[in-house]
């Protein structure tokens, strides 16, 4: 089951986040979301629980509660379903792709090469 969670502090480590949700139920993995560049924390992170209860457990007991200055939101996540992949089906009236390529043979050419940077 997987929990959305926001409102806790910035400074907060995913092990401490885990212990607050472990009173409830198991959480089987967790990710804080950051920002790319500066790994900053976001404010909000997703939790999964092995099961239906503890996480209802958690909502319950987590939800609103004043966590420093802020207080904590939790709550279920519907799980999206995968995007379809496209499948490319040619246009009638567009032409054919298939190229009719010759080698062409370049053994006689004079050109030199560009010689290689030395590191």
């Amino acid at each position: 089951m997987k929990l959305f969670v926001g409102g806790f502090p910035l400074d907060i480590s995913e092990i401490e986040l885990v212990k607050i949700f472990n009173l409830h139920g198991t959480v089987s993995t967790i990710k804080i979301v950051r920002d790319k560049k500066t790994r900053q924390c976001k404010g909000y992170a997703f939790l999964e629980m092995t099961d239906q209860a503890g996480a209802d457990r958690s909502i319950e007991a987590l939800d609103g509660t004043p966590m420093g200055d802020r207080f904590l939101s939790v709550k279920q996540t519907e799980d999206k379903p995968a995007a379809k992949p496209k499948v490319y089906t040619p246009k009638p009236w567009a032409k054919s792709t298939e190229h009719h390529y010759t080698k062409i043979d370049r053994t006689n050419t004079d050109k030199k090469k560009r010689p290689r940077k030395q590191f």
